[in-house]
């Protein structure tokens, strides 16, 4: 995800980074040349003078721009819940280290490596979460935050967060059976890992339901059909100057349904998609603050790619 302070108004006319012209340059050059074409031809094909009105183009234009803005509207209300929930993933990671490093009475001189392991494998759940979001393995977040024997069986797993949780949920059901926590604890610590669990379900219905793909299709076809109509209901009434405003108008439509399609899939990689590496970051950074962790324990090179 592209992130930055919001600049001049000059620079933000040239900035490409982020910016989904580099997607749409090809069919904005392709529409260009047609409407200069067009412009020469003077509006005719084969000596026929194509009879377009201005005024058709703006009652389309009016249809269209109210359907792309429901449609626009559709996508970011998926785009702003899998935020939510990744919100929401950041809270719960954080109270459950807390309840987890100050609730929890072991006695014992191994009871901080305990708790340790227990919140690697926090940090772990929400790498895993990511990959899986985004179909990778992210192999290397979980040899380096899980124990060996855990590794050895995830491995073929599909659901890998799920089978994180149940590791938790263990650890936890084990320092019950030792007497380490209370009954009001225990229930503290299970609500926890259910919102754990709501987020993974959250994330998967987003991921598992796109928009429907008519719409798509529909508003796809819809925009193209007009920008490449466009130049001949234009060219009579703004000569010359026909091809640049073409080429804005298509800009403002073709872009939008770019922007309508990126962030339709939250959890993906491209520019204008959430940082879910970052988040991660922040909540294994954070969680191993509050273990006392040295940094240097899970900061190691070349371990984290920037989103």
């Amino acid at each position: 995800m592209i992130t930055r302070q919001r600049t001049n108004w000059l620079s933000m006319l040239f900035i490409w980074k982020g910016s989904v012209v580099k997607k749409i340059v090809v069919q904005l050059l392709i529409i260009l040349v047609f409407s200069l074409t067009i412009l020469y031809l003077k509006g005719k094909i084969y000596d026929y003078k194509v009879p377009l009105n201005p005024t058709i183009f703006t009652l389309i234009g009016l249809a269209l721009a109210i359907f792309m803005g429901f449609c626009n509207t559709a996508s970011y209300d998926r785009y702003w819940e899998g935020r939510k929930l990744w919100g929401t993933l950041v809270i719960a990671s954080r109270s459950l280290a807390r309840q987890v490093l100050t609730m929890i009475q072991d006695p014992s001189p191994e009871s901080k490596e305990r708790k340790i392991v227990f919140i690697k494998m926090l940090a772990a759940f929400g790498w895993s979460l990511n990959y899986q979001l985004r179909h990778k393995s992210g192999t290397e977040h979980l040899t380096r935050l899980l124990p060996a024997e855990q590794v050895n069986t995830l491995k073929g797993k599909r659901y890998i967060p799920v089978a994180i949780l149940g590791f938790m949920g263990e650890w936890i059901s084990e320092q019950n059976r030792k007497h380490h926590i209370d009954t009001i604890v225990l229930t503290a610590l299970d609500h926890q890992l259910s919102q754990l669990s709501h987020v993974v379900g959250g994330c998967e219905r987003i991921s598992n339901t796109p928009l429907p793909f008519a719409y798509s299709v529909l508003m796809h076809r819809t925009v193209y059909f007009y920008c490449f109509w466009l130049p001949f209901g234009l060219v009579d009434s703004l000569g010359w100057m026909m091809p640049l405003i073409v080429l804005l108008i298509s800009y403002t439509f073709i872009a939008l349904d770019a922007i309508i399609q990126e962030i339709a899939e939250p959890f993906g990689e491209e520019e204008n998609d959430l940082p879910l590496n970052s988040i991660c970051r922040t909540i294994e950074h954070s969680v191993f603050e509050q273990a006392g962790i040295p940094c240097e324990e899970y900061t190691p090179a070349n371990t984290y790619v920037i989103d």
